[in-house]
C-alpha cells in the first residue's frame, strides 16, 4: 500500500458564519511500528496537545438541536447511525467506522434560527459516538484541510 488516505467529514464555518460540511483526507502517513516488536504500520500523527475523550450514547430518536460544537473535536460512531446537517443544508448521515471534525464554532445565528449544526439519531438502535475534544485554541473554527 502506497500513501494511504482516510477520509473523513470537516464541519466548518465560512467568513460569513455560515456552516459546511466537506470531505477532506487525512493524507500525512508514515510507515513505522508503535513499539517493541510490533511490525510497521501506517501512522499520520495528528498534531498533539491537551484532549478530553468522551465516551457518548445517543438514544433512539435524540435529537441536537442547532448548536455549535462545544470545542474543536473529532467524532468517530461506534456503532448505531446518526447525521449532522449544516446550516447550507448539507446533512451527511454517518455510521460505524465514519470520522467526522466539528470545528463549527464562530458561525452566526442566521434568519431561520439555525447557528451550528443540527445532529440527531438515525434508525431504530442508538448511536454510540467516541469523541475526542481538543481543549487548545488553535483548533477553534479550524477550515478543510487543517490536517493534511
Amino acid at each position: 500500500m502506497n500513501n494511504p488516505k482516510i477520509k473523513y467529514w470537516h464541519v466548518w464555518t465560512d467568513e460569513n458564519g455560515i456552516t459546511h460540511q466537506s470531505r477532506c483526507e487525512l493524507t500525512n502517513f508514515i510507515k513505522e511500528s508503535m513499539g517493541g516488536d510490533a511490525d510497521p504500520q501506517w501512522n499520520d500523527r495528528l498534531p498533539g496537545g491537551e484532549a478530553e475523550i468522551l465516551f457518548t450514547i445517543q438514544p433512539v430518536g435524540w435529537k441536537g438541536e442547532w448548536h455549535e460544537n462545544p470545542k474543536p473535536q473529532w467524532i468517530v460512531p461506534l456503532s448505531g447511525r446518526w447525521f449532522v446537517e449544516t446550516m447550507d443544508g448539507t446533512r451527511v448521515t454517518m455510521g460505524a467506522g465514519d470520522i467526522s471534525f466539528g470545528g463549527d464554532q464562530n458561525s452566526k445565528l442566521n434568519d431561520k434560527g439555525q447557528k451550528g449544526h443540527l445532529s440527531g439519531t438515525v434508525g431504530d438502535e442508538p448511536a454510540v459516538l467516541m469523541v475526542v475534544q481538543l481543549k487548545d485554541d488553535h483548533w477553534i473554527a479550524a477550515q478543510p484541510g487543517v490536517f493534511s
